[in-house]
């Protein structure tokens, strides 16, 4: 249609920034109306956009981290010729991530200014950190005119499927009231807090006669088979038997989520959970649960936040000393 307006947006690579990058596309999709909003993603995460109403269409791009993937970006990018995109928005702020709307055609492309982009984008922003203070933020910023106030972020909001979460109900027997444990984060150890401490509250929630669920990758199966073994064996481990559809489905259905700050905690947020968010390294500063029903652990020390993938310190304090009864006595507390 003449003057639709048709959006490319060239979305991050981790799994809870393409959560958050939802806010960006229901924010353009109430500015917009009609538009159509496509978005470039890593493989592993198309099944997360399938869930979000926004997206029209999702294109793989099959690059490593780090990967340049010129010839890859450069196909995609003259496949894509052929939507007419009307403006791309480019959220990561790597030089090669630009490339793919410069190969396009997209007449205007907007991202922050960073790593000699001058040319590959022709509508470059300052990053100003101190009012773009989380990531949300610095998305909703590159959807919205040059010096725009900011809106109050929409929240993430994924679609859950309730057939497909009958089927795993039945599938693994799963109960009312079950407790979902998301005891990995790919970003490193200093984000996860100890498999002991999980164990504990595992322990704990079974002796109450709760249900218990860990989820998480197929990569994560052995550091959840041994927080299972060591909370009584009666947790259900969950990591690698499920897709990532079925994990927002999945934690749709749980009582309450016990997470470290992960892209899985982002997922559970955005299905609609109770979300007991555990920060180490990170900040809930930063990249908090977007939802009103996330309570946050965090204790602040004076090294913390690092943001490093591994304790520099060695001693992990910041979540080695958040004890698993205060988890427990919230969770008996909240029902």
């Amino acid at each position: 249609m003449p003057g639709e307006e048709r959006i490319l947006v060239v979305g991050p690579a981790w799994i809870g920034d393409m959560v958050m990058a939802q806010s960006l596309y229901r924010l353009l999709e109430q500015r917009h109306a009609g538009a159509v909003i496509d978005v470039v993603a890593p493989p592993w995460s198309l099944p997360v956009l399938a869930r979000m109403p926004e997206v029209a269409e999702a294109w793989p791009l099959d690059v490593a981290h780090g990967e340049l993937g010129l010839a890859k970006r450069w196909r995609l990018g003259r496949a894509l010729r052929a939507r007419a995109y009307t403006r791309a928005i480019v959220l990561p702020r790597s030089w090669k991530s630009a490339l793919l709307p410069f190969f396009a055609g997209v007449p205007r492309r907007t991202g922050f200014r960073s790593e000699f982009r001058y040319g590959l984008l022709n509508d470059l922003r300052p990053l100003d950190r101190q009012r773009l203070d989380q990531t949300v933020k610095r998305f909703l910023a590159l959807g919205l005119p040059p010096g725009s106030a900011l809106p109050e972020a929409p929240r993430p909001r994924l679609a859950v499927d309730p057939d497909n979460q009958d089927r795993l109900r039945q599938r693994y027997g799963l109960r009312p009231g079950s407790i979902a444990l998301l005891p990995g984060a790919a970003y490193g150890p200093a984000k996860r807090w100890p498999a002991a401490h999980f164990a504990a509250l595992a322990q704990g929630l079974l002796a109450d006669g709760r249900q218990v669920w860990l989820l998480g990758s197929a990569a994560e199966r052995g550091l959840a088979e041994s927080i299972r073994k060591a909370g009584a064996g009666g947790a259900l481990n969950l990591c690698g038997e499920t897709r990532l559809e079925d994990a927002v489905d999945l934690l749709a259905l749980a009582a309450a989520v016990v997470s470290n700050d992960s892209g899985l905690m982002h997922v559970a947020a955005a299905a609609g959970a109770r979300v007991l968010a555990i920060y180490g390294s990170s900040s809930p500063a930063y990249t908090p649960p977007l939802t009103p029903r996330a309570e946050i652990f965090h204790l602040g020390l004076e090294c913390s936040p690092c943001f490093q993938r591994e304790c520099p310190l060695g001693h992990l304090r910041c979540l080695r000393e958040i004890e698993p009864q205060r988890l427990l006595e919230r969770l008996r507390a909240i029902g």
